[in-house]
């Protein structure tokens, strides 16, 4: 299937930011969620995937997220932007307002179908990392790293890397995927497409509005 075919993604807007996880929206469809320390480009990746450029907000200033941002496809299924706050300067309650929250998230929220975790290939596997794959272990869900930032490296070393990681994550028995990735040039964009399509299956079927009867 051709990048072009994924329309979904394409078609993702803007739904609600949200502070608790009781202000998310249903639990009913499909999501999946987004994860990264705050410098690993984690706004760049979900904007390259929905091929908008500003759909995510991007800053130079780390931890500009600082809510669950949803963003609503098409059939009951949603992307949500989580937290980056690992890198950023926040306060310890917060810190501790979003462990909580996460681990809430994580533990409750049926509709979850998997993690895609973000990192910086120059600097993997940082302990915000790790306690995200830690949340995913400990519920069953799936796991997809993207070592994003992959330009910044020749091939060679970046498969290094790419590597290296697989390797700690079986150390660690860590059941994750793992793939090189660069939000900018968007090379490794399709193997990412197939892990979301594999995990939110097909939309569910937009119902038809009810007919009006005729001389109401």
């Amino acid at each position: 299937m051709s990048v072009n075919e994924y329309q979904r993604f394409r078609a993702a807007r803007y739904g609600l930011n949200a502070h608790r996880v009781n202000q998310l929206p249903d639990d009913s469809g499909g999501e999946v969620a987004f994860a990264g320390r705050s410098n690993a480009g984690k706004s760049t990746v979900i904007n390259a995937l929905t091929d908008q450029k500003s759909l995510a907000r991007t800053s130079k200033t780390p931890g500009r997220t600082q809510h669950m941002v949803v963003f609503d496809l098409d059939g009951g299924q949603r992307l949500i932007d989580l937290p980056g706050y690992g890198y950023a300067k926040v306060s310890q309650k917060l810190r501790e307002h979003w462990d909580q929250e996460l681990d809430r998230y994580f533990r409750s929220r049926r509709s979850l179908r998997g993690l895609i975790l973000i990192m910086d290939i120059r600097h993997p596997l940082k302990p915000f990392d790790l306690q995200f794959l830690k949340w995913c272990q400990r519920v069953e869900l799936p796991c997809h790293v993207l070592l994003n930032k992959a330009d910044k490296l020749k091939r060679g070393p970046a498969n290094n890397v790419l590597q290296k990681v697989r390797s700690e994550l079986k150390k660690h028995k860590l059941r994750a995927s793992c793939q090189t990735f660069s939000g900018h040039t968007r090379a490794g964009i399709e193997q990412t497409y197939e892990v979301l399509e594999e995990w939110l299956g097909p939309p569910e079927p937009q119902q038809a509005p009810s007919a009006v009867p005729a001389g109401s």
